[in-house]
């Protein structure tokens, strides 16, 4: 028996899900469940997962359980890029077909998400306006966006490279030198979409919010115990990201990762037009833990998110929330100072789990247990293909996309803690540091 020792803190903060109107989420368990299949929680990977379980098996039973509400987990709080290409990954032959087989899989998972929408009909704002990959200083053009155009040019990727009069026009803001555009990426409120997802499952799948699994045995089957009821099942998938080490996986080999981020309110007609840009955009900066992730919206507001940190405990408080959003202030007057008078309407904390060597935690990790989870903050798409695949491979289906998924190999062990926490926080202070020193922030 497996006691799970850290849930979900929901703290009713995330901004993309309170600019939507509200949403009843499905009844928690109650009473004892029994189902061939049991999937672990719906963000993309799990949704994903449910969703392709009742494509294979369509007279199985699927109960898909939520410590929370959808929408207001890790999946509904990021920036809501769902990116198409790799980073900076080399130019030999071995890097160029790793690059080649991610492509795949993220367009795939693109791909799935748009089949969604359509059919379901989700409104997430999902579009296709590429993103700016920018830089704020010659170190940063140098180190990053031209390692990047080399790159893209060995893949035959479509890519313009922006200079500084037409990037101030396009975004509004005089702060960037330079940006490579690409025009795969899709933008999205992530809560919108996760909503949309669990709101428009399968027959086969019943969905159970508010619903945090509190023990796991896989002693003969699986057993899982909540807060009202359990769950006994045949085979399970695990989409839990972060929190897999605390269900008996992956124990000393991801890290738990939060991003800040905040939402102005809408802005004005006259604010729009001091802005002076006409379209939505994205922008991803050269180094994403030292600098700022920022977006214009369909609906006039500017997203910040910034300061990827360690956070093994998974939550933060209302104090740090505010000082949050008197941070993310500052920078918004530093990059938009004829906007004075906006202020961040909405400011919250999102989680994210990383690998030391950016593969992900995928595929067969017991003898009825599969899992998707460690997407390395990509988790619009590699959560979602991830999910689409372990499934596949539980039930033995025949996917190409399976091999190209475990070439990304598994995350490497870490050392153990407290050491592990020292070295973490030293390494991200130096990267910070560094950033600050060459102004590329």
């Amino acid at each position: 028996m497996q006691k799970v020792g850290l849930l979900p803190d929901n703290d009713a903060t995330n901004g993309w899900s309170r600019i939507l109107p509200p949403r009843t989420p499905r009844a928690p368990l109650s009473g004892e469940v029994r189902a061939d299949w049991v999937v672990v929680g719906a963000g993309y990977a799990g949704l994903a997962a449910a969703r392709r379980l009742a494509a294979n098996r369509p007279g199985d039973a699927i109960v898909l359980v939520e410590a929370g509400e959808a929408g207001e987990n890790a999946s509904g709080r990021n920036s809501g890029f769902a990116i198409d290409l790799p980073h900076v990954t080399g130019s030999n032959k071995d890097e160029l077909e790793g690059a080649h087989r991610y492509m795949a899989l993220s367009r795939a998972a693109i791909g799935y998400h748009e089949e969604q929408i359509e059919k379901h009909g989700i409104r997430c704002d999902w579009s296709q306006p590429g993103k700016y990959q920018t830089a704020v200083t010659d170190w940063g053009i140098r180190e990053f966006l031209e390692p990047f155009a080399r790159e893209l040019e060995n893949l035959g990727e479509p890519f313009t490279w922006v200079d500084k009069p037409d990037l101030d026009r396009a975004l509004g803001t005089s702060h960037f030198k330079a940006a490579i555009y690409t025009p795969g990426c899709r933008l999205l409120n992530p809560a919108a979409l996760v909503r949309g997802l669990a709101d428009s499952l399968p027959d086969n799948v019943t969905l159970y919010e508010n619903t945090p699994v509190t023990s796991l045995d896989t002693t003969g089957g699986i057993r899982l115990d909540t807060p009202d009821g359990s769950i006994r099942a045949d085979r399970m998938i695990l989409g839990v990201n972060a929190f897999a080490p605390y269900f008996g996986y992956y124990r000393n080999r991801v890290l738990p990762f939060a991003a800040d981020a905040s939402l102005t309110r809408q802005l004005t007609e006259a604010e729009r037009d001091a802005l002076g840009c006409e379209k939505e955009w994205g922008v991803t900066p050269a180094n994403a833990f030292a600098s700022i992730t920022m977006r214009y919206t369909q609906d006039h507001r500017i997203l910040i998110r910034q300061n990827i940190y360690y956070n093994p405990r998974l939550r933060e408080s209302r104090a740090y929330g505010a000082a949050v959003a008197r941070r993310h202030k500052a920078m918004f007057d530093e990059r938009f100072p004829m906007l004075p008078d906006v202020g961040m309407e909405y400011t919250w904390v999102g989680y994210i789990c990383l690998s030391r060597n950016g593969a992900p935690g995928f595929g067969k990790v017991g003898e009825r247990v599969h899992s998707a989870v460690c997407q390395n903050a990509i988790g619009v798409t590699k959560g979602t293909i991830g999910g689409l695949l372990a499934a596949d491979m539980a039930c033995g289906a025949d996917n190409e996309l399976i091999g190209y998924m475990l070439s990304l190999g598994e995350p490497d062990r870490l050392p153990p803690r407290p050491f592990l926490d020292v070295g973490v926080r030293a390494r991200t202070f130096w990267e910070i540091s560094t950033a600050k020193i060459r102004s590329e922030v």
